[in-house]
């Protein structure tokens, strides 16, 4: 049995999240009383089978026309609504993406935010990137059912990596830079307008017994959305390192958190504190701009951490992972405001920051 915590939950503020698990589901959470709620399940989108396992996410958080991509493990790509889980677009052209099931699985996504919110209502465009670092962008007609959608135009598609396993994929707040980074492949940064690498990160040297830590990265996160030259990427030595292309290609700060590999990064809204979980179930705040740490979290989840997203508003974060528990905590604070039990391993999280009670 999973073991839970014993913190008496306060409860937490009106909110609305959906989590995606291993076994395919997207189950969404919510919070509705106007002071102090529990969270409870109140919808399931998707039916349990192995080979839908979620593997990489991203969501176009709106008001109006808002658009969630899914990612699943027989490299199959799902555009649906996030306010009703209808499916709009499915894509299946694997063999564009020279994808091999279990060998080549996606694990980058990316939804193109659109301005125009008539053109949003018919298309989107999304970035994928696979383990063997085949990375596309491509435009898809949205059709209101789910049989396979075409792309408009011919997709974009180039490597980001001659060798190695990407692990780990961001796209910066402006949408004109992507960062990618993996087992065997260095932090690099492209510029996605002309599909050129602008910046390649340099390994650390050897520390002061001759010792050389192979590169590992298992995530990454831009310290702030509007700025693409400073991010913060995650290893498997339990290494956290801060990146500045503008300073140089070595780590200008680095530090090691707790003793298991490092499975997600999040970066808080002050442009400056980040939020490290492990895959011992440790959480905690730092402060990038000294390394130092401002908190854990009370309340030790008793499996690998794999997602953390900051609200967008509130002062919550969400963590989910491999013990099949969502978990809200208070940024300030950093109590647990409450914990939802949802049987399967949770592999990411994300917010709707539209959520109203009323509605």
């Amino acid at each position: 049995m999973p073991r839970t915590s014993t913190l008496e939950c306060s409860g937490c503020p009106p909110l609305r999240a959906l989590t995606f698990d291993a076994l395919g589901l997207i189950k969404v959470v919510e919070a509705r009383d106007k002071q102090r709620g529990a969270p409870q399940v109140v919808e399931r989108w998707g039916d349990l089978e192995s080979s839908k396992c979620v593997m990489a996410v991203s969501m176009i958080d709106r008001e109006s026309h808002p658009l969630l991509a899914v990612a699943r493990k027989n490299n199959q790509i799902e555009v649906l609504s996030p306010v009703n889980g209808d499916i709009q677009a499915t894509i299946t052209d694997a063999n564009d993406l020279d994808v091999q099931s279990e060998v080549n699985n996606i694990v980058g996504l990316h939804l193109f935010a659109k301005q125009n919110s008539e053109l949003a209502s018919r298309d989107c465009t999304l970035l994928t990137c696979t383990t063997k670092g085949n990375a596309s962008i491509r435009s898809i007609e949205l059709v209101d059912s789910s049989t396979v959608s075409s792309c408009i135009d011919s997709p974009k598609i180039w490597n980001v990596c001659s060798g190695g396993n990407i692990l780990c994929c961001k796209v910066d707040g402006n949408e004109k830079f992507a960062l990618f980074g993996g087992k065997g492949v260095e932090m690099n940064i492209w510029d996605l307008n002309n599909f050129t690498k602008i910046w390649n990160s340099k390994p650390p040297p050897k520390d002061n017994l001759g010792i050389f830590t192979p590169t590992w990265f298992t995530s990454a996160t831009f310290l702030m959305k509007d700025d693409h030259r400073k991010f913060v990427a995650g290893t498997n030595s339990h290494q956290v390192r801060l990146y500045d292309m503008s300073a140089q290609r070595r780590p200008v700060l680095s530090f090691d958190f707790r003793e298991t590999p490092i499975k997600a990064l999040a970066e808080d809204i002050d442009g400056y504190s980040i939020y490290v979980g492990n895959g011992s179930g440790d959480m905690a705040s730092v402060d990038i701009r000294t390394g130092k740490m401002l908190g854990c979290f009370s309340g030790k989840c008793s499996g690998s951490i794999r997602s953390i997203v900051r609200h967008p508003e509130l002062p919550v974060i969400a963590s989910c992972g491999l013990d099949s528990y969502l978990r809200l905590w208070d940024t300030k604070t950093r109590q647990l405001l409450s914990a939802v039990f949802l049987k399967q391993h949770i592999m990411h999280v994300l917010f709707d920051s539209n959520f109203d009670v009323k509605g």
